[in-house]
């Protein structure tokens, strides 16, 4: 704008916010038009932008309360648009700034590593003066007529772009039993959600030859539901995490007020699944209505024929029709399948039906419990070679997720980076999720028998800090020298299958070497 040998006399022996404060204090439009009218506000934003680049070393390490970064600054500015010449990407001849007046926020984002630069927007300081009045969330959402989860997840949203600095989450694995070693990163200790999987009724439409569980239970009431929503909001709060809900069952669409539940959990601000049976296009429809789920999730047990002989006949079909039905809605769709000896031939193809069908394909292995009790599990040989199989196919089709804890074990041999395995931290049972049976009954993993309490009775929190819970966390005693632990324990499910003391007994599975422990 000023041209090159006036810029460089400026800025040849200053800092980049002296040049910018000289440059707003002396310069003002001139009638030939070559010193735009907006260059002092833009002076001043960059001279801004400059003194909070060199505040970085404020921030503070970790913080008890959420708090608003110490490097913010508001500036309030007679022209729009300006933030746009911050963006080196963008054209100079694409920005067209205009004589509006205009409050821009910048602060520095640790992990960016870069200064933050836009408009303020109304959730923005809404979330700022929250934080600096000590205004609960509650009390903002009864004034503004609006649901307490919009008011939370607003100040999470803060809290992730870095215009508020938010507590670290206290779901963090035992430091004395769980070390980041060698190429596990840190990042696998400490979970920031926390989810409840919730079977809210056993009704089902299907009766597939490995249910774990067709006995009777009292479905939840609507009242009970909004009380143990209401506690979990508590509880994810309390532990400084975002809070998730998994509907199951049965078929939890079958619960005489699943949609009431729905809305009250959405209203809370939960990230919502459900993992159900294919359901009518309208049904669909008005969930989204209410709420967009996070995903759906189905189940396909093989090839038509064989997915026909567990689940019924016609089920295959109705899945690939609904699996339709989902992308058209705009729905994320998940299909998993329970890995047995009689299907696991079957799978490498039943992905490639599913790689324009499906968002996401998962397998897990059988948990020998319930009904399942009548199948088989291949054997550690044959299950082994399958994994090889499934990670060279999942590079060619991305509709293939890992989810397998012990492909963590293969991956290190091949030299690849560690995944979080099957809950993000490895078997995460009692530690970043527990299951809700219709009753109240809360196991530590729905795949086997793993009770930790009663939620009428104890309530989340007291459930979660129990000896029980913690025993579930720590997983087998065998597991807990090996290298790629943070992100694997094996399946407890799979040791109860076979009869094992879970908290001793190592996943049978497990190929791991002795010697690479």
């Amino acid at each position: 704008m000023l041209g090159k040998a006036a810029w460089l006399r400026l800025s040849s022996r200053e800092s980049k916010a002296v040049v910018s404060r000289t440059l707003s204090t002396v310069l003002s439009p001139n009638k030939d038009g070559s010193i735009p009218p907006f260059l002092q506000d833009l002076a001043r934003l960059e001279e801004v932008h400059a003194s909070v680049e060199e505040s970085k070393g404020s921030l503070p390490r970790e913080v008890e309360l959420p708090s608003v970064n110490p490097t913010l600054r508001i500036l309030e500015l007679s022209w729009s648009n300006l933030t746009s010449f911050l963006h080196r990407h963008l054209k100079f001849s694409d920005i067209h700034p205009s004589q509006k007046a205009e409050r821009v926020i910048l602060w520095y984002h640790a992990l960016s590593g870069r200064v933050m630069a836009r408009p303020a927007t109304d959730e923005d300081l809404l979330v700022l003066k929250m934080v600096v009045e000590g205004i609960a969330p509650e009390a903002v959402a009864a004034q503004g007529g609006l649901p307490v989860g919009a008011v939370d997840n607003a100040l999470y949203r803060a809290g992730a772009s870095g215009l508020l600095l938010m507590p670290r989450s206290r779901l963090r694995r035992d430091p004395e039993f769980f070390r980041s070693q060698n190429s596990i990163p840190e990042l696998y200790l400490t979970s920031p959600s926390f989810t409840l999987q919730w079977h809210i009724t056993q009704a089902c439409d299907l009766h597939c030859k490995h249910c774990y569980d067709r006995s009777t239970r009292t479905p939840i009431t609507f009242s009970s539901a909004v009380r143990i929503l209401d506690e979990l909001r508590l509880f994810c709060n309390s532990r400084h995490v975002i809070g998730a809900v998994s509907f199951t069952g049965g078929n939890p669409l079958l619960h005489p007020e699943f949609s009431e539940i729905y809305r009250a959990a959405a209203e809370r601000g939960f990230a919502l699944a459900i993992l159900g049976n294919p359901a009518p296009r309208e049904r669909i429809a008005e969930l989204i209505e209410i709420h967009m789920p996070s995903f759906y999730q189905v189940s396909l047990e093989g090839l038509r024929d064989h997915n026909d002989a567990i689940r019924g006949h016609g089920h295959f079909d109705r899945v690939m029709m609904f699996l339709d039905v989902l992308r058209e809605l705009g729905v994320s769709s998940m299909v998993m399948l329970t890995l047995t000896s009689e299907n696991i031939g079957q799978v490498l193809t039943l992905a490639e039906v599913l790689r324009d069908k499906a968002d996401v394909f998962h397998f897990s292995r059988l948990s020998k419990v319930g009904e399942g009790a009548n199948l088989k599990l291949p054997d550690v040989r044959t299950y082994r070679a399958f994994l090889e199989s499934y990670l060279d196919a999942a590079c060619n089709n991305p509709v293939m997720g890992i989810k397998d804890n012990l492909i963590n074990i293969i991956r290190r041999d091949r030299r690849n980076a560690p995944f979080g395995g099957c809950t993000g931290y490895g078997c995460g049972a009692a530690f970043n999720f527990i299951t809700l049976l219709a009753d109240g009954e809360v196991h530590a993993c729905r795949k086997f028998p793993s009770p930790i309490g009663n939620i009428h009775r104890q309530g989340i929190a007291n459930i979660y800090d129990s000896e029980q819970a913690q025993h579930y966390r720590l997983g087998s005693a065998e597991c807990r020298s090996c290298m790629v632990r943070p992100v694997c324990g094996g399946c407890l499910a799979s040791a109860y299958s076979h009869g094992l003391n879970v908290f001793v007994s190592k996943d049978p599975f497990c190929f791991q070497l002795k010697d690479s422990n």
